[in-house]
């Protein structure tokens, strides 16, 4: 019996350690399509630099188009680049809104890289009243709430599945989730490209 138990916690120690290794650390990128050759785009960062990313065969292509304010409605599913206010509440810099197949993708409240000390909520409508300095909307998630402010010039956008047709040089692109390899290269299975010229804003 000993054994069994030495051969069994052994086996644990693989796996664990295998799907470890499979787990890949993850780079976000926001930046210009300056190139693409096959399956490798050439990128020019929001930060000024250049780096390819290799997409998966099977990579998910998702267009990011202008859409209304008028489109949050209770039940949403959306996702809140906010800046935190003295009052608790977030205001927001730009608001997506998911697909329904998309509902409770990266569910919860985090900081974020869109500027200095903003923050990401992605949740549910429970609740959204015009208010004096735009749109108050109620979100809530897994851990609890947050009260966001939309004023009326906030971008608002959503995605729409699409193809590699959709990427070309001068598009605007983020990755949310980039994989860097051992070897240092990049790999990405999504890319959210501006459509008509439209720049991510989360």
């Amino acid at each position: 019996m000993p054994r069994l138990v030495v051969a069994a916690f052994a086996a644990c120690i693989v796996i664990t350690s295998s799907v470890s290794a499979q787990q890949a650390p993850t780079v976000r990128i926001r930046g210009t399509i300056e190139s693409i050759d096959g399956n490798m785009l050439d990128i020019k960062t929001r930060e000024g630099t250049d780096v390819k990313v290799r997409m998966t065969d099977n990579v998910a292509v998702f267009a990011v188009v202008k859409t209304s304010l008028s489109e949050i409605k209770d039940g949403s599913y959306i996702g809140v680049t906010g800046l935190p206010e003295p009052d608790g509440t977030q205001k927001a810099i730009a608001v997506h809104i998911f697909p329904e197949n998309q509902r409770g993708a990266a569910e919860g409240f985090r900081p974020w890289d869109a500027r200095a000390n903003s923050t990401m909520t992605n949740a549910t409508v429970s609740q959204t009243v015009k208010g004096t300095d735009g749109q108050n909307i109620t979100v809530k998630y897994k851990d609890g709430e947050k009260k966001v402010v939309v004023p009326p010039d906030t971008p608002i956008v959503t995605f729409v599945a699409s193809d590699k047709s959709e990427l070309k040089p001068g598009a605007k692109l983020i990755i949310f989730g980039a994989a860097k390899k051992d070897d240092g290269s990049l790999e990405a299975n999504r890319v959210n490209v501006g459509r008509d010229g439209v720049t991510p804003p989360m």
